[in-house]
């Protein structure tokens, strides 16, 4: 293990980076396990080793801070913030230990996917590509191919949300997502070679069942704990309550795939390659369980010191919600024909109706008055989200 030496960091921004990173860490692990990428996998294990470390100064700098017991009192709940970004990059790693150490997946479980809007690439820059020494800013990557970079590892330094002034050297590892098409030209730029397919295996009768399961329980995951951080960040005694939810449907969906393992056994050939599913519906749930502990700081009305708020705001991403008023142009409209995402920047995740939720909504849904639209975005995107939502 990497022996870790503290050194002075703001503790904002290094809260700033926590956030990020397990909200990364818990995207690309599913993201490495639906695609069989055992590459992508790796860097979940590597994003643990930086989270140890942020971990590390954090618990430091957040006990020097404590001079007085008001201030101990205020700092109690960035503790359990802490806490949870590293139980979630965590539980990530144990996701993505299931390509890394063989646990056993289903060769197929690619196949039996629904058509992904976008796909997440891990692309080591080549000697002789055209980003080498040049910044992102003039790569303009996204306009370009429509792939959005989402992190820059360089050695061990991790830039997640990387700047426009970013400049790209030999042997960088991009990770970015967009469209198969655009995911392709990006690893051909980057790389200098094509992007190799991942084999898919034979067909498992019934897999179709487990990979709804798998898909849902990746949302709620990312849902519970985007939600767990806006109920922090608002003191939102409400949207704790739909973590709590979420936490629930997490079990529920935990069941599920345990049983349809257990079914499955007797028809496999293999059905060792089945603890694979054993072990994403376990991580699945510390992540969730994970993002309860947040908000039992906002239910038993722990103050969070400002320090988090701030933190929040200058985080890559955000998950937010907002109440579609009777008078909003988006009631009636199918959420497929919705323009969000060229409009705010937010992508829909699920829609609360009432007592239930649509996960990763499907075309023919219709927006209704007082649905609650969950999305996620940049921290501009909410606020648009939230005017697009009220009447005209």
């Amino acid at each position: 293990m990497r022996e870790i030496r503290y050194a002075p960091r703001n503790v904002r921004e290094t809260l700033v980076e926590l956030k990020d990173a397990s909200e990364l860490a818990i995207d690309l692990a599913y993201s490495a396990l639906l695609a069989g990428d055992r590459e992508l996998a790796t860097e979940v294990i590597a994003l643990e080793s930086r989270v140890d470390f942020l971990e590390y100064h954090a618990r430091i700098a957040l006990m020097l801070a404590a001079k007085r017991v008001d201030d101990a009192e205020r700092l109690v709940g960035i503790f359990q913030v802490v806490d949870t970004a590293v139980a979630t990059t965590h539980a990530a790693g144990d996701i993505a230990r299931v390509l890394t150490k063989d646990v056993g997946l289903p060769a197929s479980l690619r196949r039996a996917l629904p058509e992904a809007e976008e796909a997440v690439v891990r692309a080591v820059v080549a000697e002789g590509s055209d980003y080498v020494n040049r910044t992102l800013d003039e790569l303009a990557i996204q306009p370009a191919t429509g792939v959005r970079l989402l992190a820059v590892r360089r050695e061990e330094t991790w830039d997640i949300d990387p700047d426009s002034d970013l400049e790209v050297r030999t042997g960088d590892v991009l990770i970015a997502s967009g469209t198969d098409t655009g995911v392709e030209e990006f690893y051909a730029q980057a790389t200098t070679t094509p992007l190799e397919p991942q084999p898919l295996g034979t067909g498992i009768d019934d897999l179709e069942r487990a990979v709804r399961t798998v898909v849902e329980l990746r949302t709620v995951s990312e849902v519970a704990v985007g939600l767990a951080y806006s109920a922090a960040l608002f003191d939102d005694d409400e949207l704790a309550e739909e973590v709590h939810e979420l936490e629930i449907r997490s079990d529920t969906l935990q069941s599920a795939l345990e049983g349809w393992v257990i079914d499955a056994v007797p028809r496999v050939e293999e059905p060792h390659r089945l603890r694979g599913l054993l072990h994403l519906a376990r991580a699945s749930e510390a992540i969730c369980d994970a993002a309860v502990d947040i908000t039992d700081a906002v239910l038993r009305n722990v103050p969070l010191h400002p320090v988090f708020g701030q933190a929040i705001r200058e985080s890559a991403e955000i998950i937010g919600s907002a109440t579609v008023d009777a008078g909003s142009s988006l009631v009636g409209q199918d959420v497929a024909e919705l323009e969000l995402e060229t409009q705010t920047g937010m992508v829909i995740l699920a829609i609360r109706r009432g007592d239930n939720w649509l996960f990763d909504p499907e075309p023919g849904t219709t927006i209704n008055p007082n649905d609650v639209l969950v999305a996620r975005g940049p921290r501009d995107g909410e606020a648009k989200l939230r005017a697009i939502c009220r009447p005209d």
